[in-house]
């Protein structure tokens, strides 16, 4: 599973979800490997989305989670994103 805590206000947000999430090569990915894709939307500081941040060490957005099968934890990736980075985070190659 891939999770994307974003807002509408974001920039980083956005430009990751054009440049990186949107991209064919991260959705070809995210289908060869059965991940699904969850997006939650902190725009109007919805408090569950705002624990989940606080969990992981986040006092805002973006935060991107991926749950690994089998993992315990979830692996935090970088608040920038590319599509090679999100490809190998998915295909458990080491950065």
């Amino acid at each position: 599973m891939f999770v994307n805590l974003t807002a509408d206000w974001c920039i980083t947000c956005l430009v990751n979800e054009r440049v990186a999430l949107s991209s064919e090569r991260v959705s070809s990915a995210f289908r060869a490997a059965g991940i699904a894709y969850l997006k939650g939307d902190w725009t109007q500081r919805d408090p569950a989305i705002t624990a989940i941040l606080a969990e992981h060490g986040r006092s805002g957005v973006p935060l991107y989670l991926y749950f690994a099968p089998d993992a315990a934890r979830a692996e935090v990736l970088p608040q920038i994103l590319t599509p090679e980075l999100v490809v190998k985070t998915v295909n458990g190659v080491l950065l």
